[in-house]
């Protein structure tokens, strides 16, 4: 049996790249979540009209890899106190978001996000939004497994 689960942290393509290197994760494919219109494209997301985030949506084992285990990988490959932005990324696309498949997911997400608050190792709040999850549009091919398409296993210098 699979489970599912879908992480907004910034640009799509170093989250789904940290998110394939996990082991018990089957498969990991960049998206939009979180938004107003159907069917969106990249280029109406980074309008930031649409609503959508950047999301990698994750299919897991779950004898594998726990949630909590993918949600501590979501801490951690980006800040989570930033708003609507990642490094030199901005806007709404951007934004850091859980969106949850159940309610066990949300209770999940919700008690990692208040023991990482309460842990005092980052320098100003938890900025993450914990959702239930929309639709899952899936981005264009061009965005999946890019940075393995372009030899590279991390969007940042």
């Amino acid at each position: 049996m699979t489970e599912i689960a879908t992480f907004g942290a910034g640009c799509f393509w170093g989250v789904e790249a940290a998110f394939r290197r996990v082991p018990g994760v089957l498969d990991a494919v960049s998206g939009y979540s979180g938004g107003r219109t159907e069917n969106p494209t990249y280029k109406e997301v980074c309008t930031d009209q649409t609503g959508h985030a950047e999301v990698v949506q994750v299919t897991f084992d779950p004898s594998k890899v726990s949630y909590e285990q993918l949600l501590e990988v979501f801490w951690k490959v980006h800040d989570p106190t930033q708003v609507n932005r990642q490094g030199p990324d901005f806007g709404k696309q951007y934004r850091t978001a859980i969106f949850f498949h159940t309610p066990e997911q949300q209770a999940k997400a919700l008690k990692s996000k208040q023991a990482l608050d309460a842990s005092g190792k980052l320098h100003r709040p938890v900025a993450t939004e914990i959702t239930p999850v929309g639709t899952f549009w899936r981005a264009e091919e061009y965005h999946q497994r890019y940075l393995e398409k372009k030899g590279q296993d991390s969007c940042h210098i």
